[in-house]
């Protein structure tokens, strides 16, 4: 019970922080307001971390709280003087507190290198509401966090936040978020224990969060992975550098922000695992710049459509024992156009793909075409065959339009509808378990779920990889009603319906008469 009430306690926290936020909206257009806000739970985490830090050395007879140094080891941001909370909580209700609060910025900066360039730096422009600012960092002085548990609360509030801007922003909310769901599926098929760990179209940086939830999970080290991101946006590049600090992940997102197709920031780095949620089939990628790419192993990907220049980008960087986990759009498994039938021939016969994942609808806040996961795999544990598993009738609608595959996880804070969700089903688990048992030789294929193909079995079909092809139709349990009774029952339901229906029919006429319209 007591665990309950502490995540009751959480998500109040998650949700006051946010309608907080929501005051400080203005006439600021999203990427502004994100950067805002997020930067404001960023400077309240590390000043949070510090203080306790601080309050440790200064009981230390030995220990010197204004020496920089002491920080590093506990992977600490040190805080100068004038960027500490409460010289800034002071200010809040000042007409200063936008330049308090840039200067604050500016001085972390400097006395932390690594994050230069990163922290937004613009709260006191004439456009932002210094009254709303002020109250905001007055919730913000007013909520007290367990010091011990901080890094955590902030990480999921900084979290819940990138979730409801990607909400809020519907298809651009997508160049920065891959709902949590879908990173934990490939997270759990993947099983990133240790190594190094790239993304090359990595967003706010989930790829490499939900990377290390796995590794606790797991009771791993967080010190037996690397991680290396690129991203080409650059105020989500930003979001993801202050992303992965709170949460005290070190991450190598290469000198700037940049295309990865011509301007690969980890050109001769070769990696354990690769994962991405790259957009999808975007057309104005610049492959006519990129003919002869060495990358380019299985054929030459269309200039039209990227999909296929992503998954050889990404096999390029992987090592000789390195696994792929990255989402497509469903056109990917089948189309023909400008080559790429032959590229993914080509992929199939050099035995890379180890499986396929047709996911459900509805998943994404930004897209609603249907999407897929694909596999790689460079030291497969089965030769010549390729898991297909299709999920596409998983999860459960969180909302009225969103989809989401359950973890087995009850968030005691959602409707009861969730709660049951996931008390009762796993999806993600189930998915996972079917790879896993699939990689031991053990896989009892499930009709209308999963199946276990040959590269033969799949040139039989034109390579075509759509799971559908290959898991067949699940059997339906027999209700033990005559065809002639079930038939006889139907046809006398339809014919009700179509009485109510012609019903209503005449209703409607009847009232649009009355205003003069006529049908």
């Amino acid at each position: 019970m007591a665990k309950k009430a502490k995540s009751v306690k959480e998500q109040t926290l998650e949700q006051k922080l946010w309608g907080a936020a929501e005051k400080l909206r203005g006439n600021l257009d999203a990427a502004e307001y994100k950067s805002v806000v997020l930067g404001l739970v960023f400077l309240k985490y590390i000043n949070d971390s510090f203080k306790a830090k601080y309050e440790e050395l200064t009981s230390d007879p030995y220990g010197d709280p204004e020496d920089a140094d002491e920080y590093i080891g506990d992977n600490i941001f040190f805080v100068p003087k004038e960027s500490r909370w409460k010289l800034i909580a002071d200010s809040a209700l000042t007409a200063e507190i936008g330049i308090v609060i840039d200067k604050a910025m500016e001085a972390i900066e400097k006395d932390n290198a690594h994050l230069k360039g990163i922290l937004p730096k613009n709260y006191a422009r004439p456009e932002l509401d210094k009254r709303r600012l002020g109250e905001v960092v007055d919730i913000f002085d007013n909520t007290v966090f367990d010091v011990s548990q901080a890094r955590d609360v902030l990480g999921r509030v900084y979290e819940y936040f990138l979730g409801e801007f990607a909400r809020e922003e519907g298809k651009k909310g997508g160049e920065f978020y891959t709902p949590e769901c879908v990173v934990r599926t490939l997270v759990e098929v993947l099983q990133p224990y240790e190594g190094k760990i790239f993304d090359p179209a990595c967003g706010s940086g989930g790829m490499f969060v939900q990377s290390a939830k796995f590794i606790e999970r797991h009771s791993g080290n967080m010190n037996n992975i690397s991680v290396f991101g690129q991203e080409m946006n650059s105020n989500t590049w930003r979001l993801a550098k202050m992303n992965l600090a709170i949460r005290g992940i070190e991450a190598n997102f290469g000198e700037t922000w940049a295309d990865s197709f011509h301007n690969d920031q980890h050109p001769f780095r070769k990696f354990d695992f690769v994962m991405a949620n790259p957009p999808f089939n975007i057309s104005d990628w610049g492959g006519d710049k990129l003919k002869d790419d060495p990358r380019w192993v299985y054929g030459i990907p269309p200039e039209g459509n990227a999909n296929y220049a992503w998954i050889q980008h990404m096999i390029y960087h992987l090592n000789d024992n390195g696994r792929i986990g990255l989402v497509l759009a469903n056109g990917s498994l089948s189309s023909q156009s400008g080559g790429e039938g032959d590229i993914r021939r080509k992929l199939i016969e050099a035995d890379l793909v180890e499986g396929i994942v047709a996911m459900p609808s509805q998943l994404f806040y930004n897209v609603q075409i249907p999407c897929c996961l694909w596999f790689f795999n460079k030291k497969k544990t089965q030769a010549g065959k390729t898991l297909f598993i299709d999920a596409r009738n998983l999860g459960y609608m969180f909302d009225r339009t969103h989809r989401r595959l359950s973890s087995g996880t009850p968030n005691p804070e959602e409707n009861e509808k969730c709660q049951e969700a996931e008390r009762t089903t796993n999806d993600i688990a189930r998915i996972a378990e079917a790879f896993e048992q699939y990689r031991e030789g053990n896989l009892v294929p499930e009709a209308g779920f999963s199946a276990v193909a040959t590269i033969e079995e799949m040139a039989a079909q034109d390579f075509v990889l759509t799971p559908g092809r290959y898991v067949g139709i699940a059997e339906t349990e027999d209700d033990g009603e005559p065809f002639e009774e079930k038939m006889a029952r139907l046809t006398s339901e339809l014919s009700d319906l179509f009485e109510q229906s012609h019903k209503l029919e005449d209703e409607i006429r009847k009232q649009l008469g009355r205003i003069g319209y006529k049908i």
